[in-house]
């Protein structure tokens, strides 16, 4: 077996399965989970349409650098969302969903064969696909605490000089996950003159960039052209899945560095991960559609309006910059324990934070947060709110004066 493997931790929600295991909640009250951030508004008609008016494309293997036509989709979306134009041929290549690629793309850019080991730096709390698939590459993962008092954003000037030597990647994901934030344009240019300076790549996970509530967030690829420059040692990601509500269909691309790109896709021909046709038809559907997007956007921001008035009383908790969490203190900081003892009263299932964080110098910045993913239906996610406002206000009532 690969040696590496050992070092892998468990899933924050095999940690949450294992919490809360052996609990007896009130069978009273029906479970709901806003611990995991799977979309559950439905699936674009149009997706579905396309879908079934192209099952013919279950008969044929799938090309891994996609079809033209898809590309040429992706491009055009970039284009109007970011104001690049990107070539469909060189710079645009369909994944099976951002997390597929991810992991793919590390195990495709590192060079573990040199000298010192190689660092893949990554934002603390993060996705734990970044970590997992800088250790099966042989890399050494370097955490980067996002608190509060730097706006839940990276402290590039804290990285030591010989951590930047050795760094071959570093990811960015804005908005972030868990806390929302979205990093502004003067983060953008010092990591850009960083990664000039050091040759590493940037991977920008934007999975979340169309989840927002007005202002649609800055991504890498805008953010490379405000800057006056190219997309070299930059590579986007971003998915159909919370964009479009289908995170069955896995579904989403890449784009930027050419060279990179080129690469990439000959890792992926014996990685063997080609999109079918079928879901490559309905995901240019998907892409060339807007109307979807605004309509779940709406339903998004209607949530928010009918939560955080209920929450703000009870907890210090604000609105995202983007996404569909909210990152909430734990009362009393303990934000494992909070996790359990609501759950085992009031049935309602939330994610600590310290299970999306490492312990990286001298603290894990997940520690005493709870992460509320508002994607179930909007009466559901009241119906949470309040039993969270109740199982706070009835613990505070236990407390002796």
């Amino acid at each position: 077996m690969n040696p590496r493997l050992s070092q892998l931790h468990p899933y924050p929600f095999q940690r949450l399965s294992a919490l809360l295991a052996g609990s007896q909640p009130p069978t009273a009250l029906p479970h709901i989970s806003l611990a995991m951030g799977e979309p559950k508004h439905p699936a674009p008609q149009l997706v579905k349409d396309a879908l079934c008016a192209n099952l013919s494309g279950l008969s044929g293997y799938p090309a891994t650098q996609g079809t033209p036509a898809l590309r040429e989709a992706c491009a055009d979306w970039a284009q109007r969302r970011y104001g690049v134009k990107l070539d469909p041929a060189r710079e645009v290549l369909p994944v099976n969903g951002s997390r597929e690629a991810l992991f793919s793309l590390t195990q495709c850019l590192i060079d573990a064969d040199g000298g010192e080991k190689p660092i893949v730096i990554s934002p603390n709390p993060f996705y734990q696909i970044y970590e997992g698939a800088a250790l099966l590459a042989g890399a050494e993962p370097y955490y980067l605490n996002c608190e509060a008092a730097n706006r839940f954003q990276p402290d590039w000037d804290s990285v030591p000089e010989a951590i930047w030597r050795r760094t071959q990647l570093l990811i960015v994901c804005s908005p972030g996950n868990p806390t929302g934030a979205v990093m502004d344009l003067a983060g953008w240019q010092k990591l850009f003159s960083l990664a000039d300076r050091y040759g590493f790549v940037i991977a920008s996970d934007e999975c979340y960039s169309e989840i927002h509530f007005g202002e649609p967030p800055l991504g890498g690829l805008s953010a490379a052209r405000l800057s006056g420059r190219g997309l070299e040692r930059l590579v986007m990601l971003t998915s159909l899945s919370k964009r479009s509500n289908v995170p069955g269909m896995r579904s989403g691309f890449v784009a930027g560095d050419a060279a990179i790109l080129e690469k990439f896709l000959l890792y992926r021909t014996y990685h063997g991960s080609a999109m079918s046709l079928t879901v490559q038809a309905a995901s240019i559907a998907a892409w060339n559609d807007e109307a979807h997007v605004e309509s779940n956007r709406a339903a998004y921001l209607s949530k928010f309006a009918a939560v955080l008035p209920l929450l703000r009383g009870e907890l210090d908790v604000e609105m995202p910059d983007a996404g569909f969490y909210l990152w909430a203190k734990a009362p009393g900081g303990d934000d494992v324990g909070f996790a359990r003892a609501l759950f085992e009263c009031q049935h309602v299932t939330v994610l600590p934070g310290s299970y999306l964080a490492r312990d990286a110098h001298g603290a894990n910045p997940g520690r005493g947060y709870i992460r509320i993913a508002l994607v179930a239906e909007e009466a559901e996610c009241v119906a949470a709110a309040l039993r969270i406002v109740e199982f706070i206000q009835t613990q505070r009532a236990a407390i002796p004066a």
